[in-house]
């Protein structure tokens, strides 16, 4: 299994009771070019960090709360990617002390903003990595028969699977937040998964990977590949209906 993680975190004042950046205050604060760029020297070297480390680092912005950013380096196989999500932490929590403010990546540190995902990105590989067996020309979306039963095997165990990918109380406060200032919480509430739509606990963004939206910053790095990693084994036999309805989201759906 190859694997990459979407790191959400706040940078917050040295009390961490707040935003650390007055000024980022817009209602829908998603990609603020000005409050990621009033953030720019600590962010670039951090990026800068990865780049030496040769992790490939392709994208950094600022993400739907306030104070909150993201950032993104290559995939590779599940144990690097939970060295380099172990790594990331302590590097993004080190660097923000030099500069006067504390990182956080606990999964709800502000009540009334967005809260903190650590979206993981799989794939299945071959035994000498060279093949994806998720990739299907012929299947629905893209991917193979393997793949929704990889699918399926998460959505049937996604209660048991908490406990690894949402280990705290506070997780809770993230994944059943009511509406935030910014109008979305882009967190699941419900076992679904759909194509390319951010609401579902899991997402098909592309004909190569699926992306599972359910782990939060607290989740260990190690126990959050490990598992995604056992949907390898024993869930193959498990096959779910497709989804139709791309359209609809979950919040639409707990509206009705």
């Amino acid at each position: 299994m190859k694997s990459g993680v979407e790191c959400e975190y706040f940078i917050l004042n040295p009390e961490g009771t707040a935003v650390s950046d007055p000024a980022d205050l817009q209602p829908k604060p998603c990609y603020d070019q000005q409050a990621l760029m009033r953030r720019y020297d600590m962010v670039a070297e951090i990026c800068d960090h990865m780049q030496a480390l040769g992790w490939g680092p392709y994208q950094n912005d600022h993400e739907d709360a306030n104070g909150q950013f993201e950032m993104n380096w290559d995939y590779t196989d599940a144990l690097t990617t939970a060295d380099r999500h172990s790594f990331f932490k302590y590097m993004v929590k080190t660097v923000a002390e030099n500069y006067g403010f504390r990182a956080t990546f606990m999964p709800k540190p502000l009540p009334s903003l967005t809260g903190n995902g650590c979206h993981a990105h799989i794939s299945v590989w071959n035994n000498d990595g060279q093949t994806n067996l998720m990739e299907d020309a012929n299947g629905e979306l893209g991917l193979s028969e393997l793949a929704y039963h990889f699918i399926g095997g998460l959505l049937k165990h996604a209660t048991s699977i908490t406990a690894v990918t949402n280990p705290v109380v506070n997780s809770f406060k993230r994944i059943n937040a009511p509406r935030t200032t910014s109008g979305a919480t882009w967190s699941p509430n419900t076992v679904t998964y759909s194509g390319n739509n951010r609401t579902h606990m899991i997402r098909i963004p592309d004909t190569d990977r699926i992306e599972v939206r359910l782990a939060d910053g607290a989740a260990n790095p190690y126990l959050l590949q490990a598992v995604l990693l056992v949907q390898d084994y024993g869930v193959w036999k498990i096959k779910l209906p497709l989804v139709r309805d791309w359209t609809s989201t979950c919040m639409q759906k707990a509206t009705k």
